[in-house]
């Protein structure tokens, strides 16, 4: 009888480390297959590039950037990076779809040096715009302006988002259409930048599940080996 019950915990003790796996295989899996639509890496800040002399720096222009703002009124955000004569250079506002920002649209500006005239771009068409779903963060979000151009001198640029509108709002401001993801991202960009999107849109339900399933995840195989060992005790 003593028999029986060590190899039926032994079985039990192997099926649950085989679900644990193909549960992380499978979150894996998941991960994987929706980073392409997410697309870009995210830069985090401290939300003091308010002028030209803190413009936050983007480290290159041609990788698909993604960075998240709150904007107040008559406020205005700073980003700067290096670039080439004839690169093609692109950005673009997204607004999260948040009750409260269907005719929320900053304005976009590409400013260069003495030589280059500024171009500024504003949000033309209807509210609350054409709607696109991002899967990676489970983000609704409403399309506002684009900017796609090439880079006519080698120098120093610079995007400014600011308001005038007197509104006060949130944003996403893409840069770059490269995707650039190694295989160590996967394992530390992409969680960060899954918990900067829930905290971005004020989901904090959703990180408090995940928080709770990671505790799962890491509870069962302490239980495991626990039982394994009052089994060793009898």
């Amino acid at each position: 009888m003593l028999t029986w019950k060590k190899s039926s915990v032994v079985k039990i003790q192997i099926l649950s480390k085989t679900l644990v796996k193909k549960i992380l295989f499978l979150f894996f899996i998941v991960l994987v297959s929706s980073t392409p639509a997410y697309g870009h890496k995210l830069i985090s800040h401290d939300d003091t590039h308010r002028n030209f002399e803190s413009a936050l720096k983007i480290p290159d222009h041609k990788i698909s950037w993604a960075i998240y703002e709150n904007l107040g009124q008559n406020e205005a955000k700073f980003y700067t990076f290096e670039a080439q004569k004839g690169d093609s250079f692109y950005a673009s506002i997204v607004i999260p779809k948040i009750e409260g920002l269907e005719e929320y649209s900053p304005t976009l500006v590409l400013v260069g040096d003495d030589n280059f005239q500024k171009k500024k771009i504003s949000y033309e068409k209807n509210f609350p715009g054409d709607e696109f779903y991002e899967p990676f963060g489970q983000i609704t979000y409403w399309e506002r302006q684009e900017l796609r151009t090439d880079i006519p001198a080698d120098g120093t640029y610079f995007i400014v988002v600011m308001d005038e509108k007197n509104q006060s709002g949130k944003y996403s401001l893409a840069i770059g259409t490269i995707e650039d993801f190694s295989l160590v991202d996967f394992f530390t960009i992409l969680p960060k930048a899954w918990i900067d999107t829930k905290l971005f849109v004020n989901d904090y339900d959703s990180i408090a599940i995940s928080i709770l399933i990671l505790i799962g995840f890491v509870s069962v195989p302490i239980l495991i080996l626990f039982r394994k060992k009052l089994i060793k005790l009898r």
